[in-house]
Protein backbone atom coordinates (compact mmCIF):
# COMPACT_ATOMS: atom_id res chain seq x y z
CA UNK A 1 0.00 0.00 0.00
CA UNK A 2 1.39 3.69 -0.57
CA UNK A 3 2.88 5.84 1.82
CA UNK A 4 1.88 9.24 2.29
CA UNK A 5 1.97 12.10 4.62
CA UNK A 6 -0.75 14.86 5.17
CA UNK A 7 0.75 18.48 6.68
CA UNK A 8 -2.95 20.31 6.52
CA UNK A 9 -5.98 19.95 4.10
CA UNK A 10 -4.65 21.92 1.74
CA UNK A 11 -1.48 21.38 1.47
CA UNK A 12 0.51 19.03 -0.94
CA UNK A 13 0.27 14.90 -0.58
CA UNK A 14 3.17 13.24 -0.87
CA UNK A 15 2.68 9.85 -1.83
CA UNK A 16 5.81 7.72 -2.98
CA UNK A 17 5.20 4.43 -4.61
CA UNK A 18 7.15 1.34 -3.76
CA UNK A 19 7.06 -0.63 -6.78
CA UNK A 20 8.36 2.28 -8.69
CA UNK A 21 10.97 5.73 -8.37
CA UNK A 22 8.31 7.91 -8.82
CA UNK A 23 6.10 10.83 -6.67
CA UNK A 24 2.81 11.94 -7.09
CA UNK A 25 2.12 15.05 -5.60
CA UNK A 26 -2.08 14.95 -5.31
CA UNK A 27 -3.27 18.60 -5.07
CA UNK A 28 -6.99 20.53 -4.43
CA UNK A 29 -7.37 23.63 -7.66
CA UNK A 30 -9.91 26.26 -6.51
CA UNK A 31 -12.57 24.40 -8.06
CA UNK A 32 -12.19 21.28 -5.51
CA UNK A 33 -11.17 19.68 -7.97
CA UNK A 34 -8.23 17.30 -7.56
CA UNK A 35 -5.48 17.47 -10.10
CA UNK A 36 -2.45 15.11 -10.23
CA UNK A 37 1.16 15.27 -11.91
CA UNK A 38 4.17 13.12 -11.88
CA UNK A 39 7.97 13.77 -11.26
CA UNK A 40 10.51 11.53 -12.32
CA UNK A 41 12.82 10.75 -9.61
CA UNK A 42 14.84 7.78 -11.38
CA UNK A 43 18.74 7.48 -10.07
CA UNK A 44 22.31 7.47 -12.10
CA UNK A 45 23.88 4.43 -10.19
CA UNK A 46 27.23 3.04 -11.14
CA UNK A 47 30.10 2.67 -13.28
CA UNK A 48 33.79 1.56 -13.02
CA UNK A 49 36.35 3.31 -13.85
CA UNK A 50 34.86 4.53 -16.14
CA UNK A 51 31.70 6.23 -16.79
CA UNK A 52 30.41 10.17 -15.88
CA UNK A 53 29.19 11.14 -12.65
CA UNK A 54 25.37 10.09 -12.11
CA UNK A 55 23.39 12.37 -10.31
CA UNK A 56 22.80 12.06 -6.35
CA UNK A 57 20.15 10.57 -4.97
CA UNK A 58 18.12 13.00 -2.28
CA UNK A 59 18.40 10.15 0.12
CA UNK A 60 22.29 9.48 -0.59
CA UNK A 61 23.23 13.35 -0.34
CA UNK A 62 25.39 13.66 2.46
CA UNK A 63 25.18 17.84 2.12
CA UNK A 64 21.07 18.10 1.86
CA UNK A 65 19.72 18.88 5.13
CA UNK A 66 17.05 16.41 6.42
CA UNK A 67 14.05 19.71 6.26
CA UNK A 68 14.67 20.05 2.97
CA UNK A 69 11.70 17.10 1.43
CA UNK A 70 10.66 14.17 2.71
CA UNK A 71 12.45 12.24 4.95
CA UNK A 72 14.17 9.46 3.77
CA UNK A 73 13.46 5.92 4.73
CA UNK A 74 15.88 5.24 8.05
CA UNK A 75 17.22 1.84 6.64
CA UNK A 76 18.50 4.12 3.54
CA UNK A 77 19.27 7.28 5.15
CA UNK A 78 23.67 7.58 3.91
CA UNK A 79 26.26 8.62 6.66
CA UNK A 80 29.57 9.51 6.01
CA UNK A 81 30.83 6.33 8.67
CA UNK A 82 28.80 4.09 6.06
CA UNK A 83 30.49 6.13 2.80
CA UNK A 84 33.79 5.66 4.54
CA UNK A 85 32.71 2.01 5.01
CA UNK A 86 32.05 1.24 1.43
CA UNK A 87 35.17 3.32 0.15
CA UNK A 88 36.83 0.58 2.50
CA UNK A 89 35.30 -2.16 0.95
CA UNK A 90 35.64 -1.20 -2.53
CA UNK A 91 39.96 -0.09 -1.93
CA UNK A 92 40.24 -3.77 -0.57
CA UNK A 93 38.62 -5.61 -2.73
CA UNK A 94 39.53 -4.13 -6.41
CA UNK A 95 42.90 -5.07 -4.26
CA UNK A 96 42.52 -8.32 -3.35
CA UNK A 97 40.86 -9.36 -6.82
CA UNK A 98 43.72 -8.33 -8.22
CA UNK A 99 46.40 -10.53 -6.46
CA UNK A 100 43.97 -13.29 -6.64
CA UNK A 101 42.86 -13.39 -10.08
CA UNK A 102 47.04 -13.45 -10.29
CA UNK A 103 47.85 -16.57 -7.96
CA UNK A 104 44.79 -18.45 -9.82
CA UNK A 105 46.21 -17.34 -13.05
CA UNK A 106 49.77 -18.97 -12.24
CA UNK A 107 48.30 -22.03 -11.55
CA UNK A 108 48.97 -24.08 -15.10
CA UNK A 109 45.21 -25.52 -14.62
CA UNK A 110 43.88 -22.20 -14.68
CA UNK A 111 46.50 -20.20 -17.32
CA UNK A 112 44.62 -21.59 -20.40
CA UNK A 113 40.49 -21.24 -19.33
CA UNK A 114 40.58 -17.24 -19.67
CA UNK A 115 37.16 -17.41 -21.20
CA UNK A 116 35.78 -19.84 -18.91
CA UNK A 117 36.65 -17.81 -15.75
CA UNK A 118 35.62 -14.39 -18.21
CA UNK A 119 32.46 -16.45 -18.22
CA UNK A 120 32.17 -17.22 -14.70
CA UNK A 121 32.87 -13.04 -13.84
CA UNK A 122 30.07 -12.58 -16.16
CA UNK A 123 27.56 -14.40 -14.25
CA UNK A 124 28.70 -13.62 -11.20
CA UNK A 125 27.98 -9.72 -11.75
CA UNK A 126 24.47 -10.74 -13.91
CA UNK A 127 23.28 -12.20 -10.57
CA UNK A 128 24.31 -9.92 -8.64
CA UNK A 129 22.49 -6.97 -10.34
CA UNK A 130 19.57 -9.11 -10.28
CA UNK A 131 19.41 -9.00 -6.83
CA UNK A 132 20.00 -5.34 -6.10
CA UNK A 133 16.86 -4.68 -8.81
CA UNK A 134 14.14 -6.60 -6.97
CA UNK A 135 11.63 -4.86 -5.52
CA UNK A 136 12.88 -5.91 -1.54
CA UNK A 137 16.42 -3.93 -2.60
CA UNK A 138 15.37 -1.90 -5.61
CA UNK A 139 18.89 -0.29 -6.02
CA UNK A 140 18.03 0.26 -9.17
CA UNK A 141 15.35 -0.67 -11.95
CA UNK A 142 15.88 -2.87 -15.11
CA UNK A 143 15.56 -0.78 -18.33
CA UNK A 144 15.53 -3.86 -21.02
CA UNK A 145 17.11 -3.05 -24.52
CA UNK A 146 17.17 -4.60 -27.53
CA UNK A 147 19.60 -7.39 -28.50
CA UNK A 148 20.91 -6.20 -31.43
CA UNK A 149 21.32 -2.62 -29.89
CA UNK A 150 23.92 -4.24 -27.29
CA UNK A 151 25.88 -6.83 -29.11
CA UNK A 152 28.35 -4.17 -30.17
CA UNK A 153 29.10 -3.07 -26.03
CA UNK A 154 28.74 -7.03 -24.88
CA UNK A 155 31.18 -7.79 -27.54
CA UNK A 156 33.65 -4.91 -26.67
CA UNK A 157 33.04 -5.80 -22.32
CA UNK A 158 33.83 -9.29 -23.25
CA UNK A 159 37.23 -8.51 -25.21
CA UNK A 160 38.41 -6.00 -22.39
CA UNK A 161 37.67 -8.35 -19.34
CA UNK A 162 39.63 -11.15 -21.83
CA UNK A 163 42.23 -9.26 -22.52
CA UNK A 164 42.76 -7.80 -19.10
CA UNK A 165 43.17 -11.33 -17.96
CA UNK A 166 45.45 -12.10 -20.01
CA UNK A 167 47.78 -8.99 -19.24
CA UNK A 168 47.23 -9.83 -16.02
CA UNK A 169 48.48 -13.34 -16.50
CA UNK A 170 51.81 -12.86 -18.48
CA UNK A 171 52.35 -9.53 -16.83
CA UNK A 172 53.96 -8.52 -13.21
CA UNK A 173 51.33 -6.88 -11.27
CA UNK A 174 53.23 -3.80 -11.05
CA UNK A 175 53.17 -2.94 -15.09
CA UNK A 176 49.97 -4.85 -15.61
CA UNK A 177 48.53 -1.95 -12.84
CA UNK A 178 50.72 0.84 -14.40
CA UNK A 179 49.84 0.15 -17.64
CA UNK A 180 45.62 0.72 -17.21
CA UNK A 181 47.46 4.49 -16.28
CA UNK A 182 47.16 4.62 -19.98
CA UNK A 183 43.31 4.65 -19.76
CA UNK A 184 42.99 8.34 -19.12
CA UNK A 185 45.16 9.58 -22.09
CA UNK A 186 44.01 6.81 -24.46
CA UNK A 187 40.15 7.60 -23.79
CA UNK A 188 40.74 11.59 -24.18
CA UNK A 189 42.90 10.63 -27.47
CA UNK A 190 39.73 8.61 -28.81
CA UNK A 191 37.13 11.76 -27.72
CA UNK A 192 39.39 14.29 -29.53
CA UNK A 193 39.87 11.87 -32.97
CA UNK A 194 36.13 10.84 -33.34
CA UNK A 195 33.96 12.82 -31.14
CA UNK A 196 35.91 16.27 -31.40
CA UNK A 197 36.06 16.79 -27.73
CA UNK A 198 38.94 18.12 -25.82
CA UNK A 199 40.19 18.48 -22.78
CA UNK A 200 42.18 22.23 -20.81
CA UNK A 201 45.39 22.55 -21.99
CA UNK A 202 46.52 21.96 -17.93
CA UNK A 203 45.31 18.71 -18.33
CA UNK A 204 46.79 17.87 -21.46
CA UNK A 205 50.04 18.48 -19.96
CA UNK A 206 49.52 16.17 -16.96
CA UNK A 207 49.19 13.22 -19.37
CA UNK A 208 52.69 13.81 -20.67
CA UNK A 209 54.89 12.59 -17.61
CA UNK A 210 51.84 10.03 -17.39
CA UNK A 211 52.75 8.25 -20.75
CA UNK A 212 56.42 8.86 -20.32
CA UNK A 213 56.45 7.02 -17.42
CA UNK A 214 54.67 4.19 -19.09
CA UNK A 215 56.96 4.18 -21.40
CA UNK A 216 59.90 4.08 -19.11
CA UNK A 217 58.83 1.07 -17.21
CA UNK A 218 57.61 -0.66 -21.15
CA UNK A 219 61.55 -0.46 -21.80
CA UNK A 220 62.84 -1.78 -19.06
CA UNK A 221 60.95 -4.49 -17.61
CA UNK A 222 61.32 -6.97 -20.21
CA UNK A 223 65.24 -6.08 -19.49
CA UNK A 224 65.20 -6.17 -15.98
CA UNK A 225 67.45 -8.75 -14.46
CA UNK A 226 67.52 -7.16 -11.20
CA UNK A 227 66.53 -10.28 -9.24
CA UNK A 228 67.13 -13.53 -10.69
CA UNK A 229 63.79 -14.94 -8.98
CA UNK A 230 61.43 -12.01 -9.81
CA UNK A 231 58.87 -12.06 -11.87
CA UNK A 232 59.47 -10.84 -15.50
CA UNK A 233 57.94 -8.76 -18.00
CA UNK A 234 58.03 -9.69 -21.89
CA UNK A 235 57.22 -8.33 -25.04
CA UNK A 236 54.50 -10.62 -24.76
CA UNK A 237 53.08 -8.62 -21.69
CA UNK A 238 53.45 -5.21 -23.03
CA UNK A 239 51.62 -6.15 -26.17
CA UNK A 240 48.71 -8.03 -24.19
CA UNK A 241 48.61 -4.52 -21.92
CA UNK A 242 48.13 -2.12 -24.39
CA UNK A 243 46.29 -4.38 -26.04
CA UNK A 244 44.10 -4.16 -23.09
CA UNK A 245 44.02 -0.47 -22.46
CA UNK A 246 43.05 0.27 -25.87
CA UNK A 247 40.06 -2.13 -25.79
CA UNK A 248 39.30 -1.13 -22.65
CA UNK A 249 39.46 2.61 -23.51
CA UNK A 250 36.98 2.11 -26.79
CA UNK A 251 34.36 0.16 -24.03
CA UNK A 252 35.14 3.23 -21.63
CA UNK A 253 33.95 5.60 -24.00
CA UNK A 254 30.99 3.85 -25.95
CA UNK A 255 29.52 3.07 -21.74
CA UNK A 256 29.57 7.01 -21.93
CA UNK A 257 27.88 6.85 -25.56
CA UNK A 258 25.17 4.76 -24.95
CA UNK A 259 24.56 6.39 -21.23
CA UNK A 260 23.45 9.58 -23.11
CA UNK A 261 21.65 7.90 -26.11
CA UNK A 262 19.75 5.61 -24.06
CA UNK A 263 19.68 7.26 -21.04
CA UNK A 264 20.64 4.44 -19.37
CA UNK A 265 22.47 4.51 -15.51
CA UNK A 266 25.61 2.98 -14.86
CA UNK A 267 23.84 -0.03 -13.68
CA UNK A 268 21.17 -0.96 -15.96
CA UNK A 269 23.80 -0.47 -18.72
CA UNK A 270 25.82 -3.55 -17.05
CA UNK A 271 22.58 -5.46 -16.66
CA UNK A 272 21.80 -5.60 -20.24
CA UNK A 273 25.05 -5.96 -21.28
CA UNK A 274 26.46 -9.04 -18.74
CA UNK A 275 24.00 -12.14 -19.68
CA UNK A 276 24.33 -11.29 -23.34
CA UNK A 277 28.65 -11.14 -22.67
CA UNK A 278 27.87 -14.43 -20.39
CA UNK A 279 26.15 -16.70 -23.18
CA UNK A 280 28.74 -15.32 -25.89
CA UNK A 281 31.75 -16.48 -23.90
CA UNK A 282 30.15 -19.76 -22.77
CA UNK A 283 29.84 -20.81 -26.18
CA UNK A 284 33.47 -20.15 -27.13
CA UNK A 285 34.89 -22.09 -23.86
CA UNK A 286 34.93 -25.55 -25.67
CA UNK A 287 37.14 -24.14 -28.95
CA UNK A 288 39.22 -21.69 -26.43
CA UNK A 289 39.77 -23.10 -23.07
CA UNK A 290 41.77 -26.37 -22.15
CA UNK A 291 39.53 -26.36 -18.93
CA UNK A 292 41.21 -27.93 -15.63
CA UNK A 293 40.66 -31.59 -15.16
CA UNK A 294 38.33 -31.25 -11.73
CA UNK A 295 39.58 -34.25 -9.44
CA UNK A 296 43.32 -32.85 -10.03
CA UNK A 297 42.57 -29.17 -8.73
CA UNK A 298 43.14 -28.68 -5.28
CA UNK A 299 40.02 -27.36 -3.21
CA UNK A 300 41.88 -24.45 -2.00
CA UNK A 301 41.93 -23.39 -5.89
CA UNK A 302 38.24 -23.95 -6.25
CA UNK A 303 37.51 -21.71 -3.06
CA UNK A 304 40.15 -18.85 -4.46
CA UNK A 305 38.06 -18.93 -7.43
CA UNK A 306 34.68 -18.45 -5.56
CA UNK A 307 36.22 -15.88 -3.14
CA UNK A 308 37.44 -13.62 -6.66
CA UNK A 309 33.48 -13.95 -7.84
CA UNK A 310 32.48 -12.47 -4.43
CA UNK A 311 35.31 -10.10 -4.77
CA UNK A 312 34.18 -8.72 -7.64
CA UNK A 313 30.32 -8.65 -6.58
CA UNK A 314 31.62 -6.35 -3.73
CA UNK A 315 33.40 -4.30 -6.26
CA UNK A 316 30.30 -3.60 -8.10
CA UNK A 317 27.78 -3.04 -4.73
CA UNK A 318 30.51 -0.51 -3.26
CA UNK A 319 31.20 1.76 -6.55
CA UNK A 320 27.13 1.75 -6.63
CA UNK A 321 27.59 3.58 -3.32
CA UNK A 322 30.62 5.33 -3.60
CA UNK A 323 29.55 7.28 -6.80
CA UNK A 324 25.91 7.67 -5.55
CA UNK A 325 26.87 9.05 -2.22
CA UNK A 326 29.56 10.91 -3.06
CA UNK A 327 30.03 11.81 -6.58
CA UNK A 328 32.75 10.62 -9.44
CA UNK A 329 35.29 12.82 -8.10
CA UNK A 330 35.20 11.18 -4.84
CA UNK A 331 35.54 7.93 -6.49
CA UNK A 332 38.44 9.04 -9.01
CA UNK A 333 40.31 9.59 -5.42
CA UNK A 334 39.24 5.97 -4.24
CA UNK A 335 40.63 4.77 -7.78
CA UNK A 336 43.85 6.41 -7.13
CA UNK A 337 44.36 4.79 -3.87
CA UNK A 338 43.70 1.51 -5.06
CA UNK A 339 46.51 2.19 -8.31
CA UNK A 340 48.96 3.42 -5.51
CA UNK A 341 48.38 0.15 -2.95
CA UNK A 342 48.33 -2.66 -5.59
CA UNK A 343 51.33 -1.27 -7.50
CA UNK A 344 53.50 -0.96 -3.78
CA UNK A 345 52.34 -4.72 -3.18
CA UNK A 346 53.32 -5.51 -6.44
CA UNK A 347 56.07 -4.08 -6.23
CA UNK A 348 57.49 -6.20 -2.48
CA UNK A 349 56.43 -9.31 -4.08
CA UNK A 350 58.10 -9.24 -6.83
CA UNK A 351 61.28 -8.78 -4.95
CA UNK A 352 62.89 -6.07 -6.84
CA UNK A 353 65.07 -3.27 -5.28
CA UNK A 354 64.06 0.49 -5.58
CA UNK A 355 67.03 0.89 -7.35
CA UNK A 356 65.76 -0.73 -10.69
CA UNK A 357 65.99 1.14 -13.33
CA UNK A 358 62.02 0.96 -14.01
CA UNK A 359 61.34 2.19 -10.33
CA UNK A 360 61.63 5.90 -11.84
CA UNK A 361 59.08 5.17 -14.63
CA UNK A 362 56.56 3.88 -11.89
CA UNK A 363 57.19 7.23 -9.66
CA UNK A 364 56.59 9.08 -12.89
CA UNK A 365 53.59 7.80 -13.37
CA UNK A 366 51.87 7.45 -10.16
CA UNK A 367 52.95 11.12 -9.54
CA UNK A 368 51.45 12.45 -12.61
CA UNK A 369 48.01 10.50 -11.55
CA UNK A 370 48.37 12.48 -8.53
CA UNK A 371 48.51 15.79 -10.25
Amino acid sequence: MARGSVSQPDSPITIRHPERNSVVLDRNDANGKRESRSESSSSTLLDTDTVQEPRKLDYLDLEKQVGDGPRPNAKLRYTRARLTLWMTVNTVATVAIVFTNKTIFDDPAFRQSQVAFATFHLFITALTLYILSRPYISLFVPNPMRLRLMLPLATTMCLNVIFQNLSLTYSSITFYQIARILFTPMVALINYLFYQKSIPRNAAYTLLPMCLGVFIISYHEPKSTAHPEAEKTSMLSVFLALTSVFIGSVYTVWISSYQRKFDLNGFQLLYNQTPIGGVMLMVLIPWTDRLAVVREVPVNKWLMILFSGSLAALINLSQFFIIAGAGAVSSTVVGHVKTCAIVALGWLISRRPVTDRSAFGVILAIASIIM
